[in-house]
């Protein structure tokens, strides 16, 4: 694909709608550090696996990539306010926001929509991005409305219903 159409080709990425997560984990020496994501995906139920794209270039990728456990916490519609303060460059992320530890040291938000405490399990290269690949060790869930993600921007889910299938 020329280098001119990646634009085209974020723009058509962007049009597929998905849910907002924030993984976490913790520096060798202890510190958490963290990042906003949308590019998580269950893999396998059995064994249990997920996986989610982390870009070489993030200034966070050495430490994913070097962390033998990490958490996915996927955020409800109330979470807006922690997406953005993920996905920022902010140092002290942590230190804006509540957060517990969980098993591992996993730091893991409240309020979150699900948590996912994960082992890594495999590390995949493919192309500017590295693909963690997470077995899930426990999880946790609550009820409230998902945080979704539209062509760049926020968006209210809504409440899920199920729709026909024929």
């Amino acid at each position: 694909m020329p280098d001119t159409d990646f634009r085209a080709l974020r723009d058509a990425f962007g049009r597929f709608t998905t849910g907002v997560t924030v993984v976490t984990t913790r520096e060798a020496g202890g510190t958490p550090r963290g990042f906003t994501a949308n590019s998580f995906s269950s893999v396998s139920l059995d064994p249990p696996l997920v996986s989610i794209c982390i870009g070489n270039n993030a200034h966070s990728a050495p430490v994913f990539r070097a962390a033998p456990h990490f958490a996915i916490n996927i955020l409800c519609e109330d979470q807006q306010h922690i997406s953005a303060l993920f996905a920022s460059h902010a140092l002290d992320k942590f230190d804006r926001t509540e957060w517990v530890e969980g098993l591992h040291g996993a730091p893991l938000l409240p309020g979150s929509l699900a948590t996912l405490i994960c082992a890594q399990h495999r590390l995949v290269e493919a192309g500017d991005h590295v693909i963690l690949i997470g077995q899930v060790l426990e999880t946790q869930t609550s009820d409230a409305p998902p945080l979704g993600y539209h062509r760049g921007k926020y968006v209210k889910v809504g409440s899920v219903k199920t729709l026909s299938t024929t």
